[in-house]
């Protein structure tokens, strides 16, 4: 029996292991699509999976004259397709990843190896792979385009969730059962409405970047001179029935159509800073002295830094780092905002140690 829980014990870790591995090279392929997208090379490859029907970038003048003369009206730019394959490498080892796991998981379901996650999301990187497929094919359509940005984030918080879910099972495997959390929690209704607006917010930036409108406003914090520009036009902006045109790179909505997107997602950020600080500052005040404080710490931390980010987007007009940094840092938001969730899914809201719990009494007695 103890060789049974044993082995599955290390199956349990290995999973962990890979699910983290996961998690970090879904991250790196977020920001490898910012930066694909970025410099302009979403149509760096006119074909999907390869490019130009190669495996790799033509170079050669031999390989270079056969993509001309498949693709005559796009001819071969390597500095653009190599950004483009770099992704798609990073994106198939992703999904290799994923797909070893959920066999492995599947193999082991009758040892206690949860299975569903594992495969729900080998499921997800397929479709994935198809709005992959599409971005490229219906030549950067918005609509699919912001579809694979939150296809990608969705990834990744699936991921981060495994990994939450199996470090939690290694915990009650070795007998550090956590402790139940409490029936009535006040603050998890709070937790909740955070991560809705956390993935609203990270859906409008889809939707920014979809539409290039990152650039529409170059001033702080007044847009084009004005706090409300009078000619946004929301209508255009926000219309999903949009079509798709002979080609989608740089963008087709009018000025005005893109002010709109952009102001709509300042003001989302405003609100998403207003909210955590009213929240986290509560939840501070309780949980400041217990285990859960750094966790609280790292949401705010990261909602900072993304906050940086975003104006040195505006101020330095969307340096390549930096706005990298940006997608990468939204990710972290969420991540770090799901692990908050999980703690308290888990935990419920923790007590101070009984330490400080009796320092505090004998203080009051000495006084």
């Amino acid at each position: 029996m103890n060789e049974i829980r044993n082995n599955t014990s290390r199956q349990v870790r290995m999973l962990a292991r890979w699910s983290l591995l996961a998690s970090l090279l879904a991250v790196v392929v977020i920001m490898l699509g910012a930066w694909t997208r970025l410099v302009d090379a979403g149509l760096g490859c006119p074909d999907w999976p390869g490019c130009y029907g190669f495996l790799t970038v033509p170079q050669d003048e031999a390989r270079m004259a056969i993509a001309n003369a498949r693709f005559p009206d796009t001819p071969v730019d390597v500095e653009k397709g190599w950004p483009e394959m770099i992704h798609r490498y990073a994106a198939g080892i992703l999904g290799l990843v994923v797909f070893g796991m959920a066999a492995f998981a599947f193999r082991h379901r009758r040892e206690g190896l949860p299975f569903r996650l594992p495969l729900f999301i080998a499921c997800f990187i397929v479709l994935q792979g198809a709005f992959g497929m599409w971005t490229v094919t219906l030549k950067l359509w918005p609509q699919v385009v912001a579809l694979h940005l939150l296809g990608g984030f969705t990834t990744l918080s699936m991921l981060a969730l495994l990994t939450l879910r199996l470090r939690g099972k290694q915990q009650l495997d070795a007998g550090l059962a956590a402790p139940k959390p409490s029936e009535r929690n006040r603050f998890r209704p709070w937790l909740y409405g955070g991560l809705m607006l956390v993935i609203m917010q990270i859906a409008l930036g889809a939707w920014t970047a979809a539409n290039y409108a990152a650039v529409a406003c170059t001033d702080l914090p007044t847009c084009q001179g004005e706090w409300w520009p009078a000619d946004m036009d929301f209508v255009h902006g926000f219309d999903v029935t949009q079509h798709v045109g002979p080609n989608y790179l740089g963008g087709q909505l009018t000025a005005d159509g893109r002010v709109a997107i952009h102001v709509t997602h300042r003001v989302g950020a405003v609100i998403v800073l207003a909210y955590f600080t009213v929240f986290l500052a509560l939840l501070w005040r309780r949980t400041k002295q217990t285990p859960m404080a750094r966790h609280v710490q790292l949401v705010a931390v990261v909602l900072a830094a993304q906050i940086v980010l975003g104006l040195a987007n505006i101020v330095f007009h969307i340096p390549l780092s930096v706005a990298v940094a940006h997608n990468a840092m939204g990710a972290g938001l969420l991540l770090a905002v799901i692990n908050l969730l999980w703690r308290f899914h888990q935990q419920g809201l923790p007590q101070p140690s009984d330490a400080t719990h009796t320092t505090t009494i004998e203080r009051e007695v000495t006084a």
